[in-house]
């Protein structure tokens, strides 16, 4: 009888304990890694070989903030992300899934933040989307034929917007009625019984909502007073789930709200991440402060994380269509401009560029 199901030889093995990599070979049964040696088995233990000669041996890699909602309708196999290693991917970040809402409320809060085709992404809703509810999403993706294991959060703006409807969820003086807080309460409680991570919400003002509706309001997820993200947050605190958030960049006292609501002196702490950390990262003074708060809310009884990319990245963008310039306010007033004889007419007017350059050049802005 076979020991193994499969003998990996030879491979540059990297264990993902940050330890040195070393050459081994590796025994695989029942789709665990069941034993590593360091001299070469003999391979009648297994049923199948692979020669890693060359090759790294890794475990999967965990891609933990992706926007592949709407491509995992139409390549499944997200042939790129597996290719590269990763074995696990999620979905649902920053406010923004496509699990509630109808296909062209999930279309319009998704395509300017994320910089991809309103006409491409919404037909592929029309055509796919059969669910309005995180049960109904699970049951289609069991039978989706996925390439890597695939985690969610629910996305508040998704969540809001099909309860509130899409006007009234980006109406400044418009709250949700006790009905509605208990129907996005429900449907959040339905996502954690079916397995869902958590709940990620928005506070950045500057993600854009697109289509012919209400173009150019913030993401609906910015409009929700506090008291409505709290009552969410009881929630993933009794299910022991995350809340990631990203708070408003213009107001940076506003991360205490979450800081409140992630400790546990009385009660069960809330796991918290907040990606924010990106736009701290290359300033000197605030990634301290930002690091000393986290290592305070833990301190006192807390479950907090700051989220970050790991490595620098290059940006390549043809044109200024592209969410980051949504981020200062003379690439925002650009972008909120439709039509594109229009806006070269500002691009070109003399007091706008000087605007431009001053607000790209400011170090400290949000």
């Amino acid at each position: 009888m076979n020991k193994f199901d499969t003998l990996i030889i030879g491979g540059r093995y990297f264990d993902g304990t940050g330890g040195p990599s070393r050459i081994a070979h590796v025994g695989v049964k029942d789709g665990r890694v069941a034993r590593v040696f360091d001299a070469q088995p003999d391979t009648s233990l297994a049923k199948r070989t692979i020669d890693a000669s060359g090759c790294w041996v890794t475990p999967g890699f965990l891609d933990t903030h992706t926007h592949y909602d709407a491509e995992l309708l139409v390549a499944p196999s997200l042939s790129e992300s597996v290719r590269h290693g990763v074995t696990t991917v999620l979905i649902g970040s920053c406010s923004l899934s496509m699990v509630c809402s109808d296909p062209e409320d999930a279309s319009d809060i998704f395509t300017r933040v994320e910089t991809v085709p309103r006409e491409k992404v919404l037909p592929i809703l029309k055509q796919h989307k059969s669910w309005q509810t995180p049960k109904e999403w699970v049951a289609f993706m069991d039978q989706h034929p996925l390439g890597p294991n695939v985690i969610s959060f629910l996305g508040h703006s998704d969540l809001r917007t099909a309860v509130m409807g899409l006007h009234r969820a980006t109406d400044r003086n418009v709250t949700p009625t006790p009905e509605e807080q208990q129907k996005m309460e429900a449907l959040l409680e339905e996502a954690l019984q079916e397995g869902f991570l958590g709940l990620s919400t928005m506070c950045l003002k500057w993600d854009k909502v697109d289509g012919d509706r209400e173009w150019s309001k913030s993401l609906p997820s910015t409009y929700a007073r506090w008291r409505e993200v709290s009552r969410l947050n009881a929630l993933l605190r009794r299910y022991g789930r995350v809340h990631q958030g990203a708070p408003n960049a213009a107001n940076p006292l506003q991360v205490t709200q979450y800081l409140k609501e992630t400790l546990g002196w009385l009660r069960k702490p809330l796991k918290t991440t907040l990606i924010a950390m990106i736009d701290l990262k290359g300033n000197p003074t605030v990634k301290p402060m930002a690091s000393l708060v986290g290592w305070l809310a833990n301190s006192f009884g807390g479950n907090f994380r700051w989220q970050l990319l790991p490595t620098p990245f290059t940006v390549y963008a043809d044109g200024m269509d592209i969410v980051l310039f949504e981020e200062f306010g003379a690439g925002e007033m650009a972008l909120d401009i439709r039509d594109q004889l229009e806006r070269n007419d500002l691009l070109k007017d003399e007091q706008y560029r000087r605007k431009f350059r001053k607000f790209y050049k400011e170090k400290l802005s949000p």
